[in-house]
């Protein structure tokens, strides 16, 4: 295990992606200190309404575990081009992870493992990547994934027709900021946040409602080393998909816990309550990513 101190971490740097589409996609990367032992390369996907920058204290815990860490802001969030809470296709944000994963794979050394860790809707957007089978990835960590939409029938009804008749509509997204953490701190800064917003498009909900379930379809054919932590009270994403996705996933493939007094925002929680999803966290990423030196190869 590395014991870098923050004084001793690269400085992070923001960069802007060009899509296959021509779209620009915001960037960052923290690496590790140039000849740093390392053990892989971390791929960040954010939830909805929130962008990447929020991860800064958990890349930081990756880089001194010994891991370079990249992340980015998916389409209509943060500094990324569109509409906020739009998308333009039903395979908009899964194109994007794609292109992400192909230019990451590129800069990371070879041999070295690349891991997606996926939260909330980005949780989503990594497991349903991964169970398509888009593009091969080593690893996968999935914190409170948004795999059970839990929509009332009339909600349903509009995602029937919305979709169709106007999908570019977007309204309010219904999070409520006080349930992402313990701690007050996190949702004051959250809404305090200029680059975190509340909207969401009809193509999008979709994408959501859909997407989840025909994840958790797929659960008992997974095949890619996944960890998958949960928070039990989590009132922004139902857990029962969570639940059942470990229910049906190969146990030898898929370690599952749930983390039953927190709440939406695992790695954002108190940290008396944080700590254990760390530990989990850490036990998990490194018996799955050995620490090489650079230079070394790897299988």
């Amino acid at each position: 295990m590395t014991t870098m101190t923050l004084d001793e971490l690269a400085p992070s740097t923001l960069t802007s992606f060009t899509a296959s589409d021509g779209e620009n996609l915001a960037v960052q990367d923290w690496p590790l200190p140039e000849g740093e032992p390392q053990r892989g390369t971390v791929l960040l996907v954010h939830g909805l309404g929130e962008h990447v920058g929020r991860y800064d204290a958990m890349a930081r815990r990756l880089n001194r575990w010994g891991f370079a860490v990249r992340g980015y802001d998916q389409y209509g969030h943060g500094d990324s081009a569109g509409p906020r809470g739009g998308l333009t296709s039903d395979m908009r944000l899964l194109e994007d992870l794609g292109d992400m994963v192909d230019a990451t794979r590129a800069r990371t050394p070879a041999g070295l493992p690349l891991v997606l860790l996926g939260h909330s809707m980005g949780g989503l957007v990594a497991s349903r990547f991964v169970s398509l089978h888009l593009r091969p990835v080593d690893a996968l960590v999935l914190s409170s994934p948004a795999l059970d939409a839990d929509l009332s029938a009339v909600q349903k009804l509009l995602l029937a027709t919305l979709p169709r008749i106007a999908p570019n509509l977007r309204v309010g997204n219904g999070l409520d900021a006080q349930y992402l953490s313990h701690n007050p701190a996190v949702p004051a800064a959250y809404l305090a946040d200029a680059r975190c917003h509340d909207r969401i498009s009809a193509r999008l909900a979709r994408f959501i409602a859909e997407g989840g379930p025909a994840t958790v379809a797929r659960a008992a054919h997974w095949s890619v080393p996944t960890l998958l932590m949960w928070a039990g009270s989590d009132k922004l994403v139902n857990p029962a998909g969570s639940r059942a996705f470990a229910a049906a996933a190969p146990q030898a493939v898929v370690q599952s816990h749930c983390f039953e007094p927190l709440y939406h925002e695992l790695f954002n929680e108190s940290p008396e309550l944080a700590e254990p999803v760390f530990d989990m966290l850490r036990q998990w990423l490194v018996a799955h990513c050995p620490l090489r030196a650079p230079g070394v190869a790897g299988r």
